[in-house]
């Protein structure tokens, strides 16, 4: 196996500000990511809440985040979403509406955009460029949030284009890894890769082992409350499906006889469709409404 070399020097001098918000119903967490050193701010992967039975969208968990910023008077410059989420909605056109900043994902989002647009029958007017976002990272690029810089590393394995964002002594994860009792993503939707994943895994786990990892979601296994944040150090020695040296076939066997016992997740139709154009709804029909696809034995 060889792992691909970071292809930045993460700063472990620098050591963000984090405001966690956890959302109950999808139990994702997102985050505002400030520059100590100055008013300025990112959000990484926001949720737009979604009531399945009724169809309507509302904003309670975004409205929470813009509240906290304009509270404490700081500047939104980023909105990250780590990957295409299957299991929420984003809410990053909403924030960006209210507060600006510059939307990023990985550049692999082409891939999943063609991938689904063909799933749900999207046609040409549906863009499959990545155009729909203000940026498209590439592994090992940068950024500024105030005086920080932050890098984007390509993580695949649960999509093509999952990037782990790292900010000073801090990384995003995004899906690629849980807490240590939570294991790994799962690795077996369209352009997802078990043994991709490991790999990328690893290449999270070859940062200092300092470094603070938080994670997109928390299941609270076996009943313990809700965390979201541990460390390299502790992934590497206690993850229970990559930790304490687990070989990259013995983790392939795992998560895929894993994979199979999963059931998908229950926002997966309607998040695919608006995650994949930005946080954007399809576009209303002749009547001024708008409808979400239900392929039949599509996914």
């Amino acid at each position: 196996m060889t792992v691909t070399p970071i292809p930045f020097a993460p700063d472990l001098s620098v050591r963000p500000q984090i405001v966690p918000f956890f959302d109950e119903a999808t139990n994702t967490i997102s985050y505002i990511v400030k520059d100590p050193a100055s008013r300025s701010c990112a959000i990484i992967d926001s949720v737009m809440d979604f009531d399945y039975a009724s169809g309507r969208i509302s904003y309670a968990h975004a409205d929470a985040m813009i509240a906290h910023i304009r509270e404490h008077d700081w500047t939104l410059e980023w909105l990250i979403e780590t990957h295409v989420h299957a299991d929420h909605l984003s809410a990053a056109p909403y924030i960006q509406g209210k507060l600006g900043g510059k939307l990023g994902i990985g550049e692999n989002i082409r891939i999943v955009q063609d991938t689904f647009g063909k799933v749900f029958n999207e046609g040409t007017e549906f863009q499959r460029d990545g155009s729909q976002f203000d940026r498209l990272f590439k592994d090992g690029d940068s950024y500024r949030i105030g005086t920080m810089t932050a890098h984007a590393m390509h993580t695949p394995g649960h999509t093509p284009a999952c990037m782990t964002h790292v900010v000073g002594d801090t990384a995003f994860v995004g899906d690629t890894l849980f807490m240590p009792d939570g294991g790994s993503a799962r690795a077996d939707f369209p352009g997802g890769d078990a043994r991709t994943l490991y790999r990328s895994i690893q290449r999270v786990l070859s940062l200092p082992r300092q470094t603070r990892l938080f994670m997109c979601h928390d299941y609270g296994p076996n009943g313990r409350d809700i965390q979201w944040e541990t460390t390299v150090a502790d992934e590497i020695e206690h993850n229970i499906h990559v930790g304490k040296g687990t070989s990259e076939d013995g983790f392939v066997a795992l998560r895929t006889a894993r994979d199979a016992t999963l059931a998908m997740p229950r926002l997966i139709i309607p998040s695919l469709q608006v995650n994949m154009r930005a946080g954007q709804l399809p576009p209303t029909d002749e009547d001024g409404k708008t409808f979400l696809k239900v392929p039949i034995n599509g996914l």
